[in-house]
Formats: structure tokens, sequence, C-alpha cells
């Protein structure tokens, strides 16, 4: 949503969350994102300023996705026991702080490829891992060899890294105003939290950690926890 007159102290939200604000083209604009499981109707984006409010509605229709099927060898990255469960548990509070982090700056949201390869799964698909239903595929799978140098596709900074149960090794990175980055699955991380990036600094390198069947990245973005198609924000 393309906005006028914009200054710091404007509130825009949309479904009442708060929205990526940014810059491009001596103009400003509000970014907002739809979750998967989103029922259909109508979103409204809300702007506060000057005193006043000013609503546009945005109506969401149903969308049935593809599915894709796939066999995982290790069958506890489909059916956790009691011990995973307990670490699983504890690296969702990791995941939600992480998603739900804001700075104030404002991103860059012409993002650069982390790397090159053959997209192998594409963002919505249905996903059923040994015949079970789990939840839809919230990312981009980009594939590449083991190895592959993951870089950083803008400016930002590394707010989570670490070794997770599905994702294997992981990092987000903080691009400003809501928007998060993450990277998984990757072979080894040569970053921490709070270290600064520009676009194009290496990040890790691209593995099979984690519930995977072959040597790939998962990269996904969201804007104010809300995951969404990274292929909106790359050329």
């Amino acid at each position: 949503m393309d906005l006028k007159n914009y200054t710091p102290e404007t509130r825009i939200t949309f479904d009442n969350r708060k929205t990526t604000i940014f810059k491009q083209d001596d103009a400003w604009y509000a970014l907002a994102a739809i979750p998967l499981k989103a029922k259909p109707g109508t979103y409204d984006f809300k702007i506060q300023q000057d005193g006043s409010t000013r609503v546009s509605g945005v109506e969401v229709r149903d969308k049935k996705y593809q599915e894709q099927h796939m066999t995982i060898k290790n069958k506890r990255k489909v059916n956790p026991n009691e011990q995973d469960m307990q670490r699983i548990t504890s690296e969702r509070v990791l995941k939600r702080a992480a998603k739900n982090h804001w700075s104030d700056s404002y991103p860059d949201v012409d993002l650069i490829w982390p790397v090159s390869g053959e997209i192998s799964s594409i963002y919505g698909l249905r996903r059923f891992f040994n015949e079970q239903e789990r939840n839809p595929h919230n990312g981009l799978d980009i594939a590449a060899p083991e190895g592959t140098d993951i870089k950083a596709p803008a400016d930002g900074t590394v707010i989570e890294a670490g070794d997770f149960f599905f994702s294997g090794n992981m990092v987000y990175v903080d691009h400003g105003q809501g928007l998060i980055s993450l990277y998984a699955h990757m072979s080894r991380i040569d970053v921490k939290p709070g270290d600064e990036l520009r676009r194009g600094d290496n990040l890790g390198a691209v593995g099979q950690t984690g519930r995977v069947t072959g040597a790939h990245l998962h990269f996904a973005v969201m804007t104010n926890g809300i995951l969404f198609d990274p292929l909106y924000l790359l050329p």
C-alpha cells in the first residue's frame, strides 16, 4: 500500500498488526502479509495520521495449493519422541522472539538471491512427510551443493543463530521495521547474534541438517511475524 505524507508518527496496521514501512523511488509504502491459514474475507489496513483514521480493505480469497509428498528416513523428524518435544518446545520460544523482533530502521526490500540454484520447493505447498500432513511450506527451497556460500540478501543484523530440531542450523536476520529473513538446514554458520551485515556478506553454507531429503537452502521472509513468499522481494 502506498502512503501519502508519511511521517515517523504515522501508525499503519493490517489486521491489527504493525506493518513494515519502506521507501522506494521517493515514495513510502506499507508491507503486510497474510498467513497461509487465513480465512477468506476482508482484512483492513488502518492508517492513523494527524488525528484521523483511514481504512482500506483487502479481499482475501480461498486458494488451494499444490501438494508435496516427501519420505523422511529419520522417523523422529516426523514423529518426535518425548525428549525431542521438550527440545522443540524450548526452541519455539527462540523462534517466536526472532519472528516478533522489531527495530526502527527502514529496510531495503530489493533483495538479492542468497544462493544460486534450482527452486526445489515453492511457497505454500501442502506438505506430507511419510504420508502424514504437516504445516504448509512457508518459504522457498533452493537446491545447491553442500558447502555453497549463503549471502545476506540485504543489510541487516543477526538476531538468532543456532541448531534447531526441524530446521537444523538456522540464522535469523533483522532488516528493520519487522522484516526478518531466515536461512535453514545450513552445514555451517559463520555469524552470531549481534553481527552487522551488508548485502552480499557471507552467512554460512548450504547443508542438509534438520528435517531434509537433500542439500538445499530453506529461505524465508516475514513481516511482523507473518511468513510470505520471498519471490515478491527477489529479482
